[in-house]
């Protein structure tokens, strides 16, 4: 019996090595993601200024992208994080988006 998640890859044709690639372009780091984490990190050393402003930053990018191992326990109905089926999530709705088709739920997938 295949699960909700390897059914669905299979009903929409999604090729897993293209979730692998898409992930690992979405979740690239770029600078400003590399600026993001420096400030933070810079912003809890011992020295740091206080002046924290109202307005929170943008959260960066993971900079861990989907990997096989991740793709089989998916389809192997194996307990995935949440973090982790987040990710799977990004890349196929992304796919989806590709091939003009609507964004789907988390509870569509898993």
């Amino acid at each position: 019996m295949a699960t909700k998640f390897a059914q669905f890859l299979q009903d929409n044709k999604i090729d897993a090595r293209r979730i692998l690639a898409v992930s690992a372009r979405i979740e690239r780091l770029r600078p400003q993601d590399r600026k993001l984490k420096f400030a933070k990190r810079k912003s809890k050393g011992e020295g740091a200024p206080k002046t924290e402003s109202e307005t929170k930053p943008e959260k960066p990018r993971s900079g861990r992208p989907v990997t096989p191992r991740l793709i089989a326990s998916a389809s192997n109905g194996k307990p995935v994080a949440g973090p982790a089926k987040t990710r799977l999530l990004r890349a196929v709705n992304h796919i989806l988006e590709q091939k003009k088709q609507k964004p789907v739920e988390l509870k569509t997938v898993f």
